[in-house]
């Protein structure tokens, strides 16, 4: 039986990785998780210098799901590299670091800090407030979109994989403007925006007011968006977006995802990760599949 899959040239040995920003760099997860039975790991949002992140309260539980306005807090690429990267490099797994930052220079100045090591894809997080732009996420824009993929693409020789925001009027736009400005691959979706009211103290919850939802509540929503972007380009898709156990894994496989990247899941069952890689292979084994790659996109 094979669950081997290949993003952009890099093998995974299962489908399963995590997403980012809901495992850290791995160290808060080693006695829960084996780390070297993961597709890969991606880590938490990497700017160039040290993100402070959103006041608190910025993490609030919702129905179904959850939402966060942590605003991609972390200690800039140089700790990342000496410290994360360093823990992460015991471990055969394929390291796939996110990428975060307000104007395309930040961006490439992280890839190009990253250049040398044995990262092996770099995740654009197209989320981020764009400060020339009037802080307007570069995945909602098509064309700033485009642009910023060429400039990224140009600046490193390892795969990027292009993260994409829900936050938008069609999807497809946005997966085919990464794909023409040279992305290996997709993956979707980033958290939707939502809001949540104290009815109580009659304010808002979130000292941001607003924040990404994430968890069960989404997965309709992320696997419409996966089967949309599968027909729409030809790069390989990581899906993700409130899969909770090897079946919801399963139909994003089958809407066209090559791999699928768990989230929110993490904080509620640590080992969330090891039952679905094993789920999964439980399913293969139920109905005779020997090669996961026969699986993908076959609904259409």
């Amino acid at each position: 039986m094979n669950l081997s899959t290949n993003i952009a040239g890099i093998s995974l040995k299962n489908p399963v990785m995590t997403a980012s920003g809901t495992f850290g760099s791995g160290m808060e997860y080693g006695e829960f998780v084996d780390i070297s039975r993961l597709g890969a790991i991606v880590t938490k949002g990497v700017s160039m210098e040290p993100w402070p992140g959103n006041p608190t309260p910025r993490i609030a539980e919702t129905h179904g799901g959850m939402l966060n306005a942590i605003g991609l807090q972390n200690p800039g690429v140089d700790v990342f590299i000496e410290r994360d990267l360093a823990f992460l490099s015991q471990y055969d797994t394929p390291v796939i670091v996110n990428v975060c930052g307000k104007t395309a220079e930040e961006y490439i100045a992280v890839v190009e800090k990253l250049a040398d090591t044995a990262v092996a894809m770099l995740e654009i997080n197209v989320s981020c407030p764009n400060v020339k732009a009037g802080m307007m996420a570069f995945g909602q824009d098509s064309t700033a979109l485009h642009a910023l993929t060429q400039k990224i693409k140009a600046a490193t020789s390892k795969p990027i994989i292009l993260k994409l925001s829900p936050n938008v009027t069609d999807i497809t736009e946005m997966a085919k403007a990464a794909e023409a400005g040279g992305a290996d691959a997709i993956s979707l979706i980033n958290t939707l925006l939502g809001m949540q009211i104290d009815i109580h103290k009659r304010r808002f919850v979130l000292a941001n007011k607003t924040g990404g939802l994430s968890g069960p509540a989404i997965r309709p929503v992320a696997l419409r968006m996966v089967h949309q972007v599968a027909v729409a380009v030809r790069i390989p898709i990581i899906g993700m977006g409130g899969i909770t156990c090897a079946e919801d894994a399963m139909e994003f496989i089958l809407a066209g995802a090559s791999a699928v990247a768990v989230g929110t899941m993490n904080f509620i069952n640590p080992g969330i990760t090891m039952e679905i890689i094993d789920g999964i292979a439980e399913y293969m084994e139920q109905h005779n599949i020997e090669d996961l790659r026969d699986l993908v996109g076959i609904v259409r």
